[in-house]
Order: C-alpha cells, then structure tokens, then sequence
C-alpha cells in the first residue's frame, strides 16, 4: 500500500508523511480577510486545502480542520467607515456570501472556524512572551514590533536572507523601528479609528497586526506544535515567515512539520489583478458556469501548479465533466451508499496519484478510463466504482439527468424549460406514431438549435442539454 507523500515547503522536498499522534491531522490554512466578495483565487486555495481535507479523511486519519476568518484590519477598517456601518455588520455580511459561496462548490466546512477578533487575549499573550524574550519591543508612536535579527531562523521557510532582504519593497519605512525588517504585532490605536477597533493592553489601545492572529488561532485550536499548516503561494513570505518567527520565539519550539502552499490563479496567461481588469469573483463565475463544472476545472491541474482561468478551458472542462456523467446515465445505481473496492486496479490508480503529493491530474484520468469502462460494459460495479470514487474528490454526486438537464446559470429566459421540452418530445412521439417522420424529424432539429439532444432508448426518449 502506497503511503501519503507531502511537498513540504519547508524542506523544498516530498517527504512521507507521518502525523505527530498516529491516526490524527491537525492542519490550519489561511482564510479569508473579510470585506469582499471572494474571487477565483480564493477559491483555488480554499479548494486545495478541500482537496487534502477530504483525502486525509477517506485515508482514516481523524481531522481537526482549522481555516481562519480575518475579521479585524485596515482593509476592513476603511470600508466599514466608507460604508457607515459596524466592524461587525460588514464582516457578518461577507463571511455569509463567503459560506453561501464554498457550498455551492462542494468545499466542507471546516471542523473550526476562528475569527481573530475572539482571539485578542491570546495574541497579547503571545507578545507579552516575545517581549520577555526580547523579540518584541514598544515603538514611540505606541506600536509594538518584533524584533526579526533576534530570531536566527528567520527566511528558513521562504530561503530569503535578511541581509538581501530590502525594507522598501515589503514595509514602510518607520523611524520608530530599530531595523526597516522587523514588523508590527500591535498597531496602537488612532483617534480616528472606530471604537470596535481598539482593545485594551498593557501597551495601551491598539489591535493587533495580522500576522499575530493567526499564530495565536492556530495555538489555541491546535497546541504550539502540530502537523499541517497551509495558504496560497503568496502567503509563504512574509506572512507565514512572520509566523513562524513569532511561534517559534515566543515558545522555543517548532511550530509546524509540513508546509503546504498552493498555486497562482492566472487569466489568460495573464496574472490576475483589478488593475488588469481580470479579476472575478466566485460570484460573478456560478452566474456563467454551473458550480461543480467550476470545482471539476480546479481539480484538473495540480493544486501547486498555476491555474490558468479561461472560459475556453471551463467550456473544456464542461464538456470532460459531461462524459463522466454520461457514463454513469442510464445505471440504476440504487440510494444505498457505496464503499469503494481500494482493490480494484483503478481505484489503486487514485490513491496512488493522491498519496503522490494530492496528485488531482492523475487522479481525474484514472476517473476517466474507468468512465470508458463503464461505458463498455454497462456494469453497475463499475458504474458504483466510478461514482464512489469521484465523490472523493468532491464530484459526479448529483444524479446523472440533473447535471445533462441542467441549463447553464446565464441561460436567461431564453432556454427552453423542462416542460416546454416534455412538450416538444410528446408531439415528436405523436408524429413518428402517424408516420409523419418528416414532422418528428422538424421537431427534433429544432430540440438541437435549442441546445436539447434527444437519446431514443428501448423504454423512451430522454433528453440532456448540450
């Protein structure tokens, strides 16, 4: 039996992995900072850590699931004044439309979601320790920063090396620092500042920085050690340097054993950005694409590759997503749910590719061949197979005539509805009965310019949307 193989950031290596008490994951990913809509590449990250959640899952292991909500910062700070409303009220309204959001695409919650603002007192807690340390230190202005030279595995996770490291590309200057690299743990309070942004300290008002929220969340639900610690590309420097760096120092041990980051979401070859003006929210992609066609074109790529968003490879990955389902149409599969034969030579397949560092692509392809299979056969096994094991990855979980009946979310009222084509197939039945074959022929023709394939079968005709 294969044996789950992890790329660990922090080794620059696949290694096996090994969990520090056996049969139990505790693994915390970077969540959302909420003050908008989340965008495709929120959900190329928040389907990754989906994807491993859910592997570790059916590979037996018990699962403390962390994915933080970031719910105090300047960002959130600023639209909350612009909008005239609580802190509370707009963060409230955004991690709503962000669950409504990874429901429709089939990612399950975690066991725990922490918002940082319930976490103040342990993030105190922490600095206070820095400070003991002497890691952290009060600025003039009342900020307190820690101090990066006095912790000597800083850049051990990103390979950077403070001394190529240069304070203008990543932090403003302050004269209040005593080096342009260290960084803010508590931001004291400003004046202007709403009150349900300051809480009390021992270095008077502030809130805290963000990189401190998160070793504190993740401290307090999963101990000062634990297995798997994750986030987008983006966040391995400085964020998560930050926080290993704060950890690290304020309890004298390591924090995390295995690193996991995925990669960057690109639009047409292009990085996505506002400025570029290609920048989608998962919102505005489920009003085009059906949902798990969206979450079927993530799992297609490797979650450490890039993502290349277009909707020529969302239409491809419409049409790859329709065969699975074709395969399985017409099988009477029964309700009872189905345990999968690891046995078998395609589901040995998946858990290769999937112990292989969540090896997706690899995984899909087995999906495919035995979709070929079942489409050979027509045997019910291989149908249960093939519907057990894509449900693994989150997939093929509707019934094979809800997805090919399924109008595309943009269709508008310009699509024919089901009973409109009940109709048409009705009065194309009654035609063939009066040997008016040109008539049933017209009827059909129409069907097809409308978007509707007709498939004539022993007991009728049943109908799927192209």
């Amino acid at each position: 039996m294969s044996q789950l193989k992890i790329y660990n950031t922090l080794a620059r290596d696949k290694q096996v992995f090994v969990p520090k008490v056996a049969g139990k994951v505790g693994m915390y990913v970077c969540g959302m900072t909420v003050y908008d809509y989340c965008h495709v590449g929120h959900a190329r990250m928040m389907m990754a850590f989906d994807v491993v959640y859910r592997w570790l899952l059916a590979s037996g292991y018990e699962v403390e699931y962390v994915r933080n909500i970031t719910d105090i910062d300047d960002k959130i700070i600023k639209r909350a004044v612009e909008n005239g409303e609580t802190i509370g009220s707009l963060t409230g309204r955004f991690v709503q439309y962000m669950d409504e959001d990874t429901a429709a695409l089939g990612i399950l919650p975690p066991t725990v979601v922490p918002r940082a603002t319930e976490y103040v007192p342990q993030m105190l807690s922490i600095i206070g320790k820095l400070e003991q340390k002497g890691l952290a230190y009060k600025t003039e202005d009342g900020d307190v920063n820690y101090a990066v030279r006095g912790f000597d595995g800083y850049g051990k996770l990103s390979g950077k090396s403070l001394d190529d490291l240069r304070a203008g590309e990543r932090v403003d200057v302050n004269t209040g620092k005593r080096d342009p690299l260290d960084f803010v743990l508590w931001k004291a309070a400003k004046e202007s500042e709403p009150l349900d942004a300051k809480w009390d300290s021992q270095w008077g008002q502030g809130r805290p920085g963000w990189h401190i929220e998160c070793s504190a969340m993740s401290c307090a639900t999963l101990g000062e050690h634990f297995d798997i610690h994750g986030g987008g590309a983006d966040l391995q420097f400085p964020h998560h340097e930050n926080e290993i760096a704060q950890s690290e120092g304020a309890f004298g041990a390591p924090m995390v054993n295995y690193w996991i980051h995925n990669g960057f979401v690109r639009v047409d070859n292009e990085k996505m950005s506002k400025s570029l003006g290609n920048f989608f929210t998962i919102r505005d992609v489920l009003k085009k694409y059906d949902a798990e066609v969206v979450r079927f074109f993530i799992l297609r790529a490797h979650y450490r590759s890039p993502l290349n968003y277009s909707d020529v490879h969302i239409d491809d990955a419409k049409a790859a997503l329709t065969r699975l389902y074709t395969a399985l149409n017409g099988i009477e599969l029964g309700n009872e749910p189905v345990s999968i034969d690891w046995d078998e030579a395609h589901a040995r397949r998946v858990r290769d590719a999937m112990d292989d560092d969540f090896n997706t692509p690899l995984a899909v392809a087995a999906l495919f061949d035995l979709a070929g299979e079942v489409n050979r056969t027509r045997s019910i096994d291989a149908a249960r197979q093939l519907k057990a094991l894509a449900a693994v990855l989150g997939l093929l979980e509707r019934s094979p005539q809800a997805f090919l009946q399924a109008g595309s979310p943009d269709a508008g009222e310009g699509g024919l509805d089901e009973a409109a084509i009940q109709d048409a197939i009705a009065r194309r039945a009654a035609a063939k009965a009066a040997r008016d074959f040109a008539g049933a022929d017209a009827i059909r023709k129409e069907l097809t310019e409308a978007g509707i394939v007709l498939e004539d079968k022993a007991d009728g005709t049943t109908w799927r949307r192209t």
